[in-house]
């Protein structure tokens, strides 16, 4: 196969990170924390979470976030994680189940939880980032799946302001994946759920610093299902499918896999009317991607290749030289040959396009980066959409329940951000030269450094009150969220 163009990326949605003229030295960032004494060899067997899956249009289970001693490497670590698992368990459900979550918070800090792509109600019980669950208490969340709902890979994790990258960083994430009606002919399926995290030579989870916050942070460690540097075997000639998931918390991911047949399924939600041939994927956090792997024999390695997303104003010498090697994610190994032919791959119904529906209303949101504005006495810039940081009790979207909107997504900041929207996915219509004569449906949508995208969203079957941010979390954290209400 030969390497996409650059047309060819933004066409399906996997460029934007590094097209962005950020000026000077990109903040191709990899974490400098010292992790004296710490050993990052890997090379278990790979392996996957726990999986929970519906019975009878229903999943009812606990979750527990809590503290816990696991192994990472060749060190015990203390991290957070739900029922004592990095990853948390898998959920699986079907459209029209009802998902019930018993959340239990056994941290030090308040928490709730977000399901991260789903188009379900965000009032009351549901995907409310707006829940507190104070330390020692419970929650219980019912998350009813719409009967038309996409199948799709998608995820878990805490959503409380302020908390939202702590949490993460230190473990508590798990994959959902909604089924399809007919299976796809795939001879295996495998779920990599990536994410990073920094821990010293003791095993605990290092704080991040002001500037790592700024930058958003990216932990020494890069994990696949809580493993470094797994190992993963196959047969030769199988058709696999891979779900998966970028959990960091600010680190993109730009990921090969030589050696290989690989083709993209599917993006974030929703399949691709027919796969196409890759040679990278570019995930920004909170992405997904499934590839097919038509597997042939050999060694071979998925690398995450640095991503350059920018600057932060004068922070420059803090981002490092842009030096910093792929890191191996994990090593396939394919042995013998399977003897049948692969089925042909069905082609997928066409998607929903919104350019050929009306626009209610059309909005811009900015998304930028102000000076030191002395945040709580400690130096910090000031994050912003439209000029405001965020605040829980004002409401600055309101749309009408049942309407298309169109929304341009600027960014006037030196470095890129990840936009995600609660609950209503967004169909990206322009921006970037992208070529999209396939409708690109996405729920967090890269807008590079001082670049713009529009997308159009269809404000249906739910009314409530939730949010919109940047996924690079600590950004979040900082302010970079807005709250949006339809009625």
């Amino acid at each position: 196969m030969n390497r996409l163009t650059r047309r060819q990326l933004l066409a399906l949605g996997l460029a934007g990170a590094g097209m962005a003229a950020a000026g000077g030295a990109g903040l191709w960032w990899t974490s400098t924390l010292a992790t004296e004494g710490y050993s990052g060899e890997g090379g278990d067997s790979f392996s996957e979470p726990v999986v929970l899956s519906s019975v009878d249009g229903l999943l009812e289970i606990e979750l527990e976030a809590a503290s816990t001693s696991l192994q990472i490497g060749e060190h015990q670590a203390t991290v957070l994680a739900f029922n004592n698992s990095l990853p948390g368990p898998t959920l699986r459900v079907s459209p029209g189940d009802t998902l019930r979550v018993r959340m239990l918070n056994r941290l030090d800090a308040p928490t709730n939880l977000h399901v991260h792509g789903l188009h379900v109600s965000p009032e009351g019980n549901g995907d409310n980032p707006f829940v507190h669950i104070e330390p020692g208490a419970t929650f219980d969340y019912e998350y009813q799946i719409p009967d038309d709902h996409p199948p799709g890979t998608y995820w878990y994790h805490p959503h409380l302001h302020g908390q939202v990258a702590d949490q993460l960083a230190a473990g508590l994430y798990g994959a959902i994946i909604v089924e399809e009606a007919q299976p796809v002919p795939t001879t295996r399926e495998r779920l990599l759920v990536v994410s990073d995290i920094s821990i010293d030579s003791s095993g605990n989870i290092v704080d991040a610093s002001l500037m790592e916050r700024m930058m958003g942070r990216e932990g020494q460690l890069v994990l696949v299902n809580g493993q470094i540097r797994p190992l993963l075997a196959g047969t030769g000639g199988e058709r696999e499918r891979w779900r998966i998931i970028n959990a960091c918390p600010s680190r993109y991911l730009r990921l090969s896999l030589e050696g290989q047949q690989v083709r993209l399924l599917s993006r974030d939600m929703g399949r691709l009317p027919v796969p196409v041939d890759v040679t990278e994927v570019e995930l920004a956090p909170g992405n997904r991607v499934e590839l097919l792997v038509e597997t042939s024999k050999g060694i071979s390695t998925l690398l995450a290749s640095p991503v350059n997303r920018g600057t932060v104003g004068g922070m420059m010498g803090a981002a490092g030289t842009g030096e910093e090697k792929p890191v191996e994610l994990l090593q396939l190994k394919i042995v013998g040959d399977q003897v049948s032919e692969l089925p042909p791959f069905p082609t997928a119904l066409a998607r929903r396009d919104l350019r050929q529906e009306p626009v209610a209303r059309r909005r811009v949101l900015d998304f930028g980066i102000g000076g030191m504005m002395g945040r709580d006495g400690a130096g910090m810039m000031s994050f912003t959409i439209n000029g405001s940081e965020f605040d829980a009790e004002r409401l600055d979207t309101s749309v009408r329940s049942g309407d298309i909107e169109e929304w341009t997504l600027t960014n006037s900041s030196s470095m890129d951000h990840p936009v995600h929207l609660h609950v209503w996915p967004m169909q990206v219509v322009s921006g970037c030269d992208q070529d999209l004569t396939d409708p690109l449906w996405l729920d967090v949508v890269n807008v590079p450094a001082f670049g713009q995208i529009t997308v159009r969203i269809p404000f249906e079957d739910f009314t409530g009150r939730t949010v919109y941010h940047c996924h690079i979390l600590d950004h979040e954290d900082l302010g970079m969220m807005g709250t949006v209400e339809a009625a």
